[in-house]
């Protein structure tokens, strides 16, 4: 009965063999029980844990497919789990406009301060000595690289770079989440001195219209992330009557759920960035991008799955 279902479903099943089926996979449990206690035939105990482990999943396995089972979880479980962290999520908001509103206010004192918070890597040659010009026309207004390095190279780069961040925020909320706050303050500090260095050289409106086609989505996936690291670290800190391990174990699932939303939302925003940013050549249709991708990702998380049962 076991094989039957594996190779072609419950729905092979009479009525008779699927009532005795349990039955059957209870009667195997207990005889795995007996064997572990007095047999010592090897491959016996092999034997009866592999059909025992088909049992269960022929009894108790999801009856849905992979597809089924990622439809369901992008219509229901992603946007369920997101509302179910919007406190977290909020918190994690604040700790990177802290962060953004320091980094301007840091740069835009002394300028020598861009370095000291922006990563070389992330700064790609800009700083003290970029002038107007060389930031209108190798950064907000550079000409498309092209499909291949554009939607392969580039967005590849982006997309490992931001995963790495997002996996860290979420990763260290184990640590009472207080790392994760300073991450996120970190980066919204990055933010803040790009912001401050453009102003100043009088390219703030351009600058934000640029970076909106993919920062709505790409900041709304590190707050994902930061939020799910605040949830671990909150129900370690304060399991209420639960233990901390069960507590993890309840929420970590929830947590774990925002977080590969969150890897979903860093793809699009690779692709965003490293594909259509440059295509697009105007700086309110860029914001007009921005808005609507960010009024879609609300929409979704606020709307969908409500009133599936959870």
């Amino acid at each position: 009965m076991v094989g039957r279902t594996e190779r072609r479903g419950v729905r092979t099943l009479s009525a008779d063999e699927l009532e005795r089926l349990p039955l059957l996979y209870r009667a195997t449990l207990s005889s795995l029980s007996v064997a572990r206690s007095i047999a010592l035939d090897r491959n016996l105990l092999i034997y009866l844990e592999s059909l025992a482990l088909r049992g269960y999943l022929a009894v108790y396995g999801p009856r849905s497919g992979v597809l089924d089972g990622l439809l369901g979880f992008l219509a229901r479980g992603l946007p369920q789990a997101v509302r179910g962290v919007r406190w977290h999520f909020l918190v994690a908001g604040l700790g990177l406009v802290v962060g953004a509103i320091a980094g301007y206010l840091l740069v835009q004192s002394d300028e020598s301060w861009f370095a000291a918070l922006v990563p070389t890597g992330v700064a790609g040659g800009r700083g003290l000595h970029s002038t107007r010009a060389e930031l209108m026309e190798r950064e907000i207004f550079a000409p498309w690289p092209g499909a291949t390095r554009a939607f392969v190279i580039l967005a590849n780069f982006l997309f490992t770079h931001n995963t790495v961040v997002g996996i860290l925020c979420f990763g260290l909320g184990v640590i009472a989440g207080v790392p994760t706050l300073l991450l996120l303050i970190d980066q919204g500090m990055v933010l803040g001195a790009f912001i401050a260095l453009h102003e100043s050289r009088g390219l703030a409106v351009d600058f934000l219209g640029w970076i909106s086609i993919h920062g709505v989505t790409e900041l709304g996936a590190i707050t994902l992330c930061g939020a799910a690291g605040l949830l671990i670290g909150d129900k370690m800190l304060f399991p209420g009557a639960l233990t901390r391990r069960e507590s993890l174990a309840i929420h970590g699932r929830v947590a774990a759920q925002v977080a590969i939303g969150a890897m979903i939302m860093f793809l699009v925003a690779a692709i965003l960035e490293g594909g259509f940013r440059q295509l697009v050549q105007s700086t309110p249709a860029r914001f007009a991008i921005g808005g609507a991708a960010g009024l879609a990702w609300l929409a979704y998380f606020a709307l969908a799955g409500r009133g599936a049962r959870r």
